[in-house]
């Protein structure tokens, strides 16, 4: 018997008669066999490679043989837009054998929710952070909603394990199964990962399970980087590049989206774009449109870069780079899904160090390389975020219980470090311990009781965000800051690729008032500074020092790389350059990331050099170093930075961070914001001492 022969009969059927499909994919035959029997997979396949069906075809024949009733399979995206996205392809193959699909997140009206609940789909789509708020309600039918839950699915599993909303998801999943009493069968859905292994093991919290297909990063693909200088000029290349044909458009920040967009409108060109701060029902229309459209550009930050599909893109352009080999994959894979058609990327580099940065991931790719999914270090603040989020659900808990589930949930984090916790959040008064019974207590109602227990439901920090209205419609949210000008001047956003004129702020509402403008307009949003890892710094090395990217290069790239070569001659593999100018400031050159040189730095500082600045690439001291700075640079021991080198931590912030004993949110960012592997190496190799002049 095949594995196609061992779906349920009816599935059979509809797949070669309904669908039209001639046979499954590789991947999708593979995957079969498992997850009838009940097995952990990970599934992996490119962008558009079926892992969607790969999951839910066996699951539903599952469905049909086992006789499942009520809500048997959650559904887990990471985006809202990607929940949206996959309904009506859900709802099709489920609704083929009789089965029925239901949607639930944060844009679902209360009735949609209600209809739910009294009669509850086979399949949810869901978000974690719904999920958390189905278990947090006081109303107790809502969590009967999962009590026949047998699977979950994840997808964009590497999206999740790549920040704390993983941690989130795991102990969710752990909730779920000492709510339901029964194992739940876990399958993960990604793209290209360097370590599959790993992940498989991270989401099954070790029990095994198996691998199932390749997200192998193919070679075949049309890469081209361009050095065009400026996002101004970047409009213009687009504007008359490709003319009659559909693109998508990558940038890396929310404010450049808006300036790109509004750049390319007046150039003439059929405009979208799409970011988080756009309204919902902004960005439903922009990406609606861009489907249907063909002569069209859609410019928009990673929101895209997952699953959600904008129709048949002829062209991917990205401005300037991503920083991982990863994000580049997924974003080259929405092309050559054509029959016929070849992937292509075009980089349009608006700095130097972008255009280095896109030539050091096209050598990576070329060399097959995709970096390992790490989960952040020391979730110390999920862990005391789920100890409350525990307490809420269950409207009173005992210690004892809670100490195990976060234990079951949490297998990496030491009991110490819970228990902890758990006195820390007694002690603050934040819970309430009353004879073992933990209950909210007086400050912990403050801050999150009442209407403030929302802040329970996610992980992540919101901005402070003013919402911007025109007339009844919600066009998008902003930084407070954009809306001050200090010269006097109309205050003028860009937002959704237009202009729009301020005309008053409601500050108590954090309401902007606005109308449409012919004018550009100017739109900035708080961000951190982007943080490159080791691999791709040490690429960018070898890039300066020779090494061919393996992808076309414009003439303009070509030339331009040529002379930055020209300009940093001390650059070479396989050793460090510590380079003084003749007014005597030094500057070291490791190429080892933001999080290797903060630990370097920290240990120049402690031997008593004085660092200026350090950034991905070097470290700057501010005057020439003092005597014995070889010393200094040879391997030995590694200290992480302490509080006396934390510059560059300031602006980063753990949510929660008051739930957790003093240092322990500290030693959490600490160990997620550096690299001292990295350090090490650096430290490995030998220094090489220039003199340069400072116009040289």
């Amino acid at each position: 018997m095949t594995p196609f022969e061992r779906l349920h009969p009816a599935l059979q059927y509809h797949v070669v008669n309904s669908l039209g499909w001639a046979t499954l994919r590789p991947t999708q035959i593979e995957a079969i066999e498992p997850i009838l029997a009940g097995e952990d997979v990970l599934l992996l396949a490119p962008t558009a490679g079926g892992k969607t069906e790969a999951a839910v075809l066996p699951l539903l024949s599952r469905m049909l043989t086992e006789g499942w009733s009520g809500l048997g399979v959650l559904y887990v995206c990471p985006i809202k837009a990607l929940l949206n996205n996959l309904a009506p392809r859900l709802e099709g193959y489920l609704g083929l054998v009789g089965r029925r699909v239901g949607l639930w997140h944060g844009d679902q009206g209360a009735a949609a929710r209600k209809r739910l609940l009294a009669d509850p789909p086979d399949l949810l789509l869901i978000t974690p952070e719904s999920i958390e708020g189905v278990l947090t309600a006081r109303d107790p039918d809502r969590k009967l909603l999962f009590r026949h839950v047998q699977a979950v699915v994840v997808d964009e599993l590497h999206a999740f394990a790549g920040d704390d909303r993983g941690w989130h998801l795991l102990a969710l999943i752990e909730r779920l199964t000492r709510l339901t009493g029964r194992r739940l069968q876990r399958l993960g859905l990604s793209a290209t990962v360097g370590n599959p292994d790993f992940l498989l093991d991270w989401l099954t919290l070790g029990r095994g399970g198996r691998v199932v297909g390749s997200g192998g990063a193919s070679q075949e693909a049309d890469v081209t980087i361009d050095s065009v200088g400026t996002l101004e000029n970047a409009a213009l290349v687009i504007s008359r590049l490709h003319r009659g044909e559909k693109r998508l458009v990558f940038c890396d920040s929310r404010s450049r989206v808006e300036a790109l967009g509004g750049a390319l409108r007046a150039a003439g060109v059929q405009v979208f774009v799409s970011h988080s701060s756009l309204s919902v029902e902004e960005r439903r229309q922009a990406e609606r449109a861009f489907g249907e459209a063909t002569d069209c550009v859609i410019v928009a930050t990673s929101t895209l870069e997952l699953g959600i599909d904008v129709g048949n893109l002829d062209r991917v352009i990205q401005i300037d780079a991503p920083a991982t080999v990863s994000s580049f994959l997924q974003r080259m894979g929405r092309t050559g899904r054509r029959p016929g058609a070849l992937r292509n990327c075009l980089f349009l580099a608006t700095s130097d160090e972008a255009l280095l940065c896109a030539a050091g991931l096209a050598a990576l790719w070329r060399q097959g390389f995709v970096e390992a999914v790490t989960p952040p270090a020391s979730p110390f603040q999920v862990v005391a975020q789920q100890i409350l989020a525990l307490v809420l659900q269950q409207r009173g808990a005992q210690a004892p219980d809670v100490r195990t589930a976060i234990q079951e949930a949490f297998r990496d984090v030491p009991g110490e470090i819970v228990d902890r916790t758990l006195a820390h959040l007694t002690a603050e008064g934040i819970l309430w311990d009353d004879q073992g019974v933990l209950g909210f207590g007086p400050r912990g109602e403050k801050e999150f009781g009442q209407r403030n227990f929302l802040e329970l439901l996610s992980v992540f920090t919101s901005p402070v965000q003013v919402q911007v209205r025109y007339g009844s419609s919600e066009i998008g949210t902003v930084d407070p800051l954009s809306l001050r000008r200090d010269d006097g001047r109309p205050v003028v956003l860009q937002l959704g690729g237009r202009g729009w004129h301020v005309n008053s702020v409601d500050w108590g509402r954090r309401v902007a008032w606005v109308e449409p403008t012919a004018s550009q307009g100017r739109t900035r949003w708080v961000g951190s500074a982007r943080s490159l890892g080791f691999p791709l710094c040490r690429a960018v090395r070898g890039v300066l020092a020779g090494v061919d990217p393996g992808v076309t290069l414009s003439r303009r790239a070509s030339t331009r790389l040529a002379e930055v070569r020209e300009e940093l001659p001390f650059c070479g593999d396989g050793y460090t350059s510590l380079v003084t100018d003749d007014e005597g400031v030094t500057r070291w050159w490791t190429f080892a990331g933001f999080g290797a040189n903060a630990v370097l730095a920290q240990r120049l500082a402690r031997d008593g050099a004085a660092v200026k600045r350090l950034d991905n690439f070097s470290i700057t001291l501010a005057q020439e170093p003092v005597e014995g700075l070889t010393a200094m640079l040879a391997p030995g021991p590694l200290d992480r930075p302490a509080a006396s080198w934390e510059p560059w931590m300031d602006q980063v912030e753990l949510k929660f961070s008051l739930c957790l004993p003093e240092g322990l949110a500290h030693a959490a960012l600490v160990a997620r914001l550096t690299d001292p592997q990295g350090a090490g190496r650096v430290l490995g190799e030998p220094v090489r001492h220039v003199r340069v002049a400072v116009n040289g």
